[in-house]
């Protein structure tokens, strides 16, 4: 009773810490390789893509760097459109190199220590509304959401692991940039109201998967990646 009365008040409801701590921190980088100002947040990226299971860190290349010189080929329309959602909510605009933590909050990201302190409150916050696995099989991929409250929409997104990139013109021009985590291909897969939710889609582009679960206003209540030994 107490669950259903939050929700229709537009609370949501969150699940215990030990359930809640299993879920990474979601960590977005929005860059791009012809920005100089960037290479200290891939770098930050880097760090924390390599053996870390309490966080998820994702980078998203934006599009708006492409004429100035340098042409990124991760860039996505997609990428720029999400980090423009958060700008009109956060009321900073677009602006590279921006890391947002679990959609709640964004910062400059190379700022080591903004980002290493929003890491920490969003552990401490727990916003997690339901359990979530990921699995494949063949070039299917098993999505599995638990009960909850509240609800959300349910994005499955494709990243590879790591690019090495020698960039030829552009503020970067001459420099070889190792880049982690970087998104392949977004897209909405379904919704979540609640109740216990299964999703059987293609592969997407991208060399491994991660699926997250973010309210209408952009905040991530859920977050998994592909189980360890899928095939």
């Amino acid at each position: 009773m107490l669950s259903r009365l939050l929700v229709s008040l537009g609370f949501v409801a969150f699940l215990s810490p030990a359930v809640a701590a299993e879920r990474p921190v979601v960590v977005e980088l929005f860059t791009s390789q012809g920005c100089s100002s960037c290479p200290p947040a891939d770098a930050l990226i880097n760090e924390l893509s390599k053996g870390r299971r309490d966080v998820l860190p994702l980078a998203f290349h934006v599009t708006y760097w492409d004429n100035l010189g340098w042409k990124d080929p991760f860039s996505l329309q997609a990428a720029t459109q999400r980090q423009g959602r958060y700008g009109q909510r956060f009321g900073d605009g677009s602006y590279t190199p921006e890391i947002v933590v679990d959609g709640a909050a964004g910062m400059v990201g190379s700022r080591r220590g903004d980002v290493g302190s929003a890491i920490e409150k969003a552990k401490h916050d727990n916003r997690t509304a339901a359990a979530i696995s990921v699995k494949r099989t063949g070039e299917r991929v098993s999505i599995e959401i638990g009960p909850g409250s509240g609800g959300g929409q349910v994005l499955l997104i494709g990243f590879d692991h790591d690019h090495t990139t020698a960039i030829g013109r552009g503020e970067n021009g001459g420099r070889t940039l190792a880049q982690a985590n970087i998104v392949r291909s977004i897209r909405a897969v379904g919704q979540w109201s609640g109740t216990p939710l299964r999703i059987n889609e293609q592969f997407p582009e991208g060399e491994d998967v991660a699926v997250l679960l973010e309210t209408p206003d952009g905040e991530i209540i859920g977050a998994s990646r592909l189980a360890a030994g899928s095939t």
